[in-house]
């Protein structure tokens, strides 16, 4: 939780209370059904909650924006996010079972309410978002074709809406046919090892009605 403080002071208590109560709850529903590693688990706020705000250093969503977590896993960056941004609302998708029920249990203990889930590809996913963020599940034109046709048509932020996504390592192949691509190095925000080669790339999509 120093940690989090260290980088982000202007937490509310409520906030600050959630994120504390983060930790005995993974550890507690990892036990059951085993969704972060063990060294993961003993690191969760520098290797997860942390990193999942890498995106909050980016971007600072404003309220009533609408955000899509694409194999969102654990609950990462979603849950997070969504405590951070308590006016946002936040889908997170993920199309294996056991780990949703991971998340809806973490999302009930927090009492977080701008937070919903679906067990389901993103392909299936048929709303409109201002963004879709991901944690490294696929290669970027991969995760670009699965979530094309679900970005919302008004721009509220001086980024543009699209995708933010937490990579790491050398991008340049992946990325090539992307010019129009942004990529923030972790290392700018984060002083921790763990973020020397962490990158929150945005790339802007088009809303196709």
């Amino acid at each position: 939780m120093k940690l989090l403080l260290k980088y982000f002071p202007n937490l509310t208590e409520d906030q600050i209370e959630k994120f504390t109560l983060l930790e005995s709850l993974y550890q507690d529903w990892n036990l059951k059904i085993n969704v972060v590693s063990r060294k993961d688990i003993d690191e969760l706020y520098l290797r997860h909650v942390l990193h999942s705000l890498g995106i909050a250093k980016v971007i600072e969503f404003k309220d009533g924006s609408h955000i899509l977590d694409v194999g969102t896993g654990g609950g990462f960056p979603g849950i997070p996010l969504a405590i951070m941004f308590p006016e946002c609302s936040f889908h997170l998708v993920d199309s294996i079972a056991k780990k949703l029920k991971v998340v809806n249990e973490v999302v009930e203990g927090l009492g977080l309410t701008n937070v919903k889930t679906t067990h389901s590809r993103v392909e299936e996913i048929k709303e409109n978002y201002d963004f879709i963020v991901s944690r490294a599940v696929a290669a970027m034109p991969t995760f670009v074709h699965w979530v094309k046709g679900k970005i919302a048509k008004e721009q509220n932020h001086e980024l543009k809406n699209g995708i933010i996504y937490l990579k790491g390592g050398d991008l340049e192949e992946e990325l090539k046919d992307y010019k129009t691509t942004t990529i923030y190095n972790l290392s700018d925000y984060f002083e921790e090892d763990f973020y020397e080669t962490k990158k929150v790339v945005h790339l802007p999509l088009k809303y196709r009605g």
